[in-house]
């Protein structure tokens, strides 16, 4: 078994809130914790830095802290790449693409409302299709960068009363644009999906 990296251990830390915003992140704590040195430690905190995932502060580097001027503009950013690459998917898909966006969407819904660690891996694996029945590796490989910042807030907006009904009607509209080759139709529902689940996370700030 192909033992995991520090990196991808504390990202998957931040990831799922263990390691907390503002948390000081210590070489040597971490380095136990993860057992080993504190060279890959280094190394991980530098790749997670740059990811964004960590800041340095006065009291040396910390999980970055969250806030909503923050969703903002990552929601400004993945609202408009989200729906460049539903129109690409439209214009590009092939067979084989289409049979995963159905097999997605046949996996979000027999997934139960309320069953929210599934609903979340789910609705992670459609969008991923859908980036890469694009076609565009650097589109996906910045909405892959985007989907980790939108993962460091551990509420989802899957879970709010009524998301995940209207949620797969949307993504069934979006394939069944994708499947027709309707990039415009493709492009607005993608947009509508994210707007509207931009603004139930900021709602999750007023709670």
């Amino acid at each position: 078994m192909t033992k995991i990296s520090p990196y991808q251990r504390l990202k998957e830390a931040i990831r799922a809130g263990d390691l907390t915003p503002g948390q000081q992140l210590v070489e040597s704590a971490l380095a136990d914790w993860c057992e080993v040195s504190r060279t890959p430690i280094r190394e991980a905190l530098s790749k997670l830095q740059h990811d964004g995932l960590v800041e340095r502060s006065e009291r040396g580097l910390v999980v970055r802290e969250r806030g909503p001027e923050e969703v903002l503009d990552i929601y400004e950013a993945r609202i408009a790449l989200e729906g460049t690459a539903a129109r690409l998917a439209a214009e590009r898909r092939s067979s084989h693409d289409l049979m995963l966006l159905r097999r997605s969407l046949a996996r979000l819904e027999s997934v139960a409302d309320g069953d929210v660690d599934a609903m979340v891996d789910s609705n992670r694996q459609f969008h991923t299709a859908v980036w890469r029945a694009s076609h565009n590796v650097s589109l996906t490989d910045l909405l892959e960068r985007l989907d980790l910042h939108l993962a460091r807030y551990p509420a989802t907006t899957l879970a709010s009363p009524g998301r995940w009904q209207r949620a797969n009607e949307q993504h069934r509209g979006m394939v069944t644009a994708i499947e027709a080759r309707d990039s415009g139709s493709a492009e607005r529902a993608a947009i509508a999906h994210f707007t509207e689940a931009r603004d139930i996370r900021l709602s999750l700030f007023d709670v």
